[in-house]
């Protein structure tokens, strides 16, 4: 959320001389986006962040797409993925293309090193878990319903307070913001946003870690991942202060916007990044027109495939939900209520459903860790 914020100690004048208590310098450093261009945050270290003792072979994590191309409807149970300690480890990659990448991950343990993704801004999902995301900026403690937004190049590390979590991560090769028309022009969220700049999550209790000694980084670059030996902690900076930086905002605080017929999905919009959308479904109040149908009518997307992240809740168009499944359907193919929801929703005043949605205006790749838990027989649903 790109609005001005400070953390810590920082001097009253930028790029001048910043000294520590023994005399000598703090070091600068620009975290700066679209070369010098856009939003930017100053950080101020105990010691250079240039300060790497040695770089290791890089492993690769290039997806691999089982399908390249599809033209069906599909479904993925995500809590079929066995819970795996390591954070890395834990990331399966289902679905891609060149703008956005979709991954769950269970990871049981806490980040034993610190993990940057230099190509990306990443949005994580917490489905299930809590715990504290930690970086050079601050902490954020984070629960059930979540979502942190870390702006690429930012060094993190995950905390978790139990070994029983479930995350549904998008990685954008775009920045990730809210949608333009939530905004004015002076960048304050509007009157009519759906959330406000109080519900942001934003970073507290700045830990200055003024530490020497080996620190292992793994920096995802060019579906690599690079292992880097600092000399000196991550962490170090002893304040900061611009619009660059992570922050959380809880799904539960997305307030829902009604109408009196079913309103199109654009109503649920999020986050956006470039060639893509996120959106969230929250229990809301239905429709009130009195010969209303709640039951969201048949469609095509004839401009981008759709991603439905199923949290909880009744989802009463479906039949068949479970918590963690991911419904893709294609452009190109309709889709619509299973049979028999219509009628069944005609008088119902309210949903419980919880959701995360994700369109890609190109077509997603499938992965063969999504094909492993497909329900091959999604497509036939809607035929009773």
């Amino acid at each position: 959320m790109p609005f001005y914020y400070r953390l810590g100690d920082i001097p009253a004048k930028r790029h001048t001389q910043f000294r520590k208590p023994d005399g000598s310098l703090y070091a600068e450093e620009l975290v700066s986006t679209e070369g010098f261009s856009s939003i930017y945050s100053l950080v101020y270290h105990c010691h250079p962040p240039t300060l790497v003792k040695q770089i290791g072979e890089p492993i690769d994590k290039t997806p691999v797409a089982f399908y390249e191309k599809n033209l069906q409807n599909r479904s993925f149970l995500t809590f079929k993925t066995a819970p795996t300690a390591d954070y890395i480890e834990s990331r399966k990659i289902l679905l891609y293309n060149n703008d956005v990448y979709l991954t769950a991950a269970a990871p049981t343990e806490s980040m034993k090193y610190f993990y940057k993704n230099a190509d990306s801004d990443e949005v994580i999902f917490v489905h299930e878990g809590t715990g504290k995301f930690k970086s050079l900026y601050g902490t954020i403690d984070f629960e059930y319903g979540d979502y942190i937004v870390i702006p690429r190049g930012t060094i993190y590390k995950l905390e978790f307070d139990t070994p029983n979590n479930r995350l549904f991560i998008t990685e954008s090769f775009s920045p990730i913001r809210p949608p333009k028309r939530y905004i004015n022009t002076y960048g304050q969220l509007l009157e009519h946003s759906p959330y406000c700049e109080r519900d942001i999550k934003l970073p507290h209790s700045l830990e200055t870690h003024d530490e020497k000694g080996e620190f292992l980084v793994m920096i995802k670059k060019q579906d690599s991942i690079w292992p880097y030996t600092l000399a000196s902690h991550p962490f170090d900076a002893i304040g900061w202060d611009g619009f660059q930086y992570p922050y959380g905002f809880s799904i539960h605080n997305y307030e829902p916007i009604t109408g009196r017929v079913h309103m199109p999905p654009p109503i649920h919009q999020t986050f956006e990044g470039h060639n893509f959308v996120i959106c969230s479904f929250v229990p809301r109040l239905y429709d009130y027109h009195p010969q209303s149908i709640p039951a969201p009518y048949n469609h095509s997307n004839v401009d981008s495939d759709e991603v439905l992240y199923y949290v909880d809740g009744d989802f009463m168009s479906r039949k068949h939900v479970e918590r963690g499944m991911i419904s893709l359907h294609p452009k190109g193919i309709p889709h619509g209520p299973h049979p028999g929801t219509v009628e069944k929703s005609i008088g119902a005043k309210e949903t419980k459903e919880l959701a995360v949605m994700i369109d890609p205006f190109y077509p997603l790749k499938i992965t063969k860790e999504a094909v492993e838990m497909e329900d091959v027989n999604y497509y036939k649903s809607w035929v009773e």
